[in-house]
């Protein structure tokens, strides 16, 4: 038979895989259809403050190879798309933007910057939608949410508002991490841990001799702690005062005996800085001592440091230790001290704890419902390791701090009452002004409280009853705590059922090398730079091949390249199928020879293996035997054994098709963009048959 025009030319994605998506879309059938048990994905919402990662690339292509799988397998199947304002994330890109121009928001109209912020965001959001879809996304565009979306900030201030009627959120004076450069309290998981290797330096402090690494806070402390067991120090009583001199004259400090002290380390005598350390706040709150702050919300000394006021921290502790040496309060200093301090996440400065009121949620009460349903194994975790990881995080919470001084969020709906309400400082949940006077909390939500809400929030009305709780949550496993637990917990609180069943977890994508990939490194790969040179579905399949769960995947040019080849093995046999099979029809089944029995035999096998994979999330087990099935078993083994008895025989051309058909089938769901082309050259679009919603194989 005369080959099709397409078949004559080799395959080319980029004229291919735009016109096989708007199929797709004006099908219809990338939205819930049939009457099949309810199959649910919510897409993690991609920050919409840039363009596609790679990280995004092997999220969109594992989920879809759920949906696809599932549709296939007749689920009635939802996979809900969605962006994320992305809050501090998404400031902080717009203010490397304002940087370049010689801008910066301190100083700008709130609502200016505002504007600009949410006009930057909608346009990335258009972009990366646009990128999604080009990944072969089969999402249900219909429903697709956005973080700022009006019903989804309501869905998050009725959580606000049910956390304060439950007694679950308090507004606390309490201690919290502050970056001087973003102004701006974060949550623990925000905090990056860096080693160091410092000074640690030994100072008098009256008959004592305390050790500290950061000698600028020293100005505010005027208590001396030691554990009441200690019998180096029995001789002092709780309450007793001294005089002694300090950094800039005497000062009279007070003895305070508490078991926190570990009397092993160091002298076993300490002095304490209330305001800008979280175990020495507890010892202060314990025994109801006053807290002073010394570094200000910028990172320099207050008036409180005498003459070293107005310095920043790092300026200043060189001069203040030569003064404390002329003094004669410097004993000694240790410097090769290894410790761990916490930095910012995102630009690195060195992060002060503050106090500062802000918005907490008792992570505890959430916690205690939560655990035994992990332990009971009413979540299964994709790698099981997760179970521990999450468990031991869970039982260890501490409260979470969800207000941020930022503009670009959610803004909190709480409202302090003037003088003339009798209720001065009195905090009320409203969504607007309660009255003449109440002033509005300027904070706005930590993102990650609205996000943590996305199980719920992003499906609405009938949706609701018929899609939750979803079935899996496919993620990165390095958000595991900043994401997954908390949507877990406010999913339980606010149902009463988990959110989703299974936790599918994959790890990073590194650059060829292994190394992680970062802007500064240049090793960033963009992957519609891959897809456009070696097309969507190679790229697809090389991302899932070898890449067990939550395990980190070395990405290269080579491997994608690799699976071209494939693909165009792939269309080279449909070429053959064709010319040789066409007028074969599948429903008109022949008497078969034994090996052509045999080879269905063998398809069937595999047909087995590979649901039973894809049913237990191995998709790159499944991956890798349908690859290998088609090229080594079908290409170079079957179609060399036809060739010269095609002609003659029915049997040999109907197994041939039969067996390039499933293939195809088997094949869908990793390579959906030249699997459906050839399906439709082949003849199967009529009526709208796409591959996309055929029947999975039967063995």
């Amino acid at each position: 038979m005369e080959l099709p025009d397409k078949l004559t030319r080799p395959y080319n994605p980029g004229e291919t895989e735009g016109r096989i998506y708007s199929l797709w879309e004006e099908s219809g059938k990338f939205a819930p259809y049939g009457d099949g048990k309810p199959f649910t994905i919510l897409m993690p919402p991609t920050n919409a403050n840039g363009n596609l990662h790679a990280g995004h690339g092997l999220v969109m292509t594992i989920e879809d190879i759920m949906i696809r799988y599932k549709r296939m397998r007749g689920y009635k199947t939802l996979w809900l798309p969605g962006t994320d304002h992305a809050g501090f994330e998404t400031q902080v890109v717009y203010e490397k933007k304002l940087e370049k121009e010689g801008r910066s928001r301190f100083g700008m109209d709130p609502k200016v910057l505002y504007d600009e912020i949410m006009a930057f965001t909608l346009e990335n959001k258009k972009n990366i939608i646009a990128q999604i879809k080009k990944m072969g996304a089969s999402c249900d565009w219909s429903r697709e949410k956005f973080t700022f979306d009006p019903d989804v900030i309501k869905t998050v201030y009725a959580t606000f508002k049910k956390l304060s009627d439950d007694g679950l959120l308090y507004r606390g004076n309490r201690i919290v991490s502050w970056c001087p450069k973003h102004q701006t309290s974060f949550s623990d998981l925000e905090i990056k841990d860096e080693d160091r290797v410092e000074p640690y330096y030994y100072l008098k402090y009256g008959p004592f001799t305390i050790s500290t690494s950061r000698p600028e806070t020293k100005f505010g402390d005027k208590y001396v702690i030691m554990h009441p067991n200690d019998k180096r120090y029995e001789q002092y009583k709780q309450g007793q005062t001294l005089k002694l001199e300090w950094i800039n004259g005497e000062i009279e400090a007070t003895v305070i005996k508490d078991d926190a002290v570990d009397m092993t380390f160091g002298t076993g005598a300490m002095t304490i800085t209330p305001w800008h350390d979280q175990a020495d706040f507890e010892i202060a709150e314990r025994h109801g001592l006053e807290k002073e702050q010394v570094i200000d919300w910028h990172g320099k000394l207050l008036p409180i440091a005498g003459e070293f006021a107005g310095q920043k921290i790092t300026e200043a502790r060189t001069k203040i230790v030569e003064k404390l040496k002329s003094k004669g309060l410097l004993d000694h200093i240790d410097e090769n001290y290894k410790h761990t301090v916490k930095t910012c996440y995102k630009c690195g400065t060195l992060v002060e704890p503050q106090i500062k009121p802000q918005w907490f949620v008792k992570m505890k009460p959430l916690v205690d419902k939560l655990i035994p349903k992990i332990e009971s194994d009413e979540i299964k975790f994709i790698p099981e390791h997760y179970k521990k990881i999450v468990l031991h995080w869970l039982s260890n919470i501490t409260d979470w701090n969800i207000s941020r001084q930022i503009v670009w969020g959610i803004p909190i709906p709480a409202w302090q009452a003037p003088a003339q309400t009798g209720k001065e400082g009195a905090w009320k949940i409203s969504e607007e002004s309660p009255g003449d006077g109440w002033t509005k909390d300027p904070d706005t939500f930590d993102t990650w409280f609205s996000s943590g809400q996305w199980s719920f929030a992003a499906l609405q009305g009938k949706d609701f009853d018929t899609f939750y709780p979803t079935d899996v949550l496919e993620t990165a496993g390095e958000i595991i705590f900043f994401w997954i637990a908390r949507m877990l917990m406010l999913g339980l609180y606010r149902s009463g059922k988990l959110p989703f069943s299974t936790v599918y977890l994959h790890g990073l994508v590194l650059d060829a090398k292994g190394q992680k990939m970062s802007k500064s490194k240049g090793n960033v790969i963009n992957p519609l730079d891959l897809t456009g040179k070696f097309g969507t579905d190679a790229f697809r399949i090389g991302l899932v091949i070898g890449n067990t769960p939550g395990t980190s995947l070395a990405l290269s040019e080579d491997k994608i390249r690799a699976y071209k080849h494939f693909a165009n093995k792939i269309w080279n046999m449909a070429r053959f199928v064709v010319s040789n099979a066409t007028e074969t029809r599948l429903e008109n089944k022949p008497e078969l020879t034994e090996p052509d029995k045999h080879k269905l035999e063998e398809l069937n096998t595999l047909i087995t293996e590979v649901t039973k994979e894809m049913d237990e999330y191995k998709f790159y087990l499944a991956a890798e035997k349908i690859y290998h099935y088609i090229w080594r078993t079908l290409a170079d083994k079957y179609i060399e054994e036809y060739k010269p008895i095609l002609a003659t025989s029915e049997s040999a051309r109907w197994t041939l098709k039969e067996l390039y058909l499933t293939s195809l089938q088997l094949l869908h769901p990793f390579m959906p963009f030249i699997t459906e082309e050839i399906w439709g050259i082949l003849g199967y679009h009529k009526d709208g048959k796409l591959l996309m919603i055929s029947k999975w194989p039967a063995p």
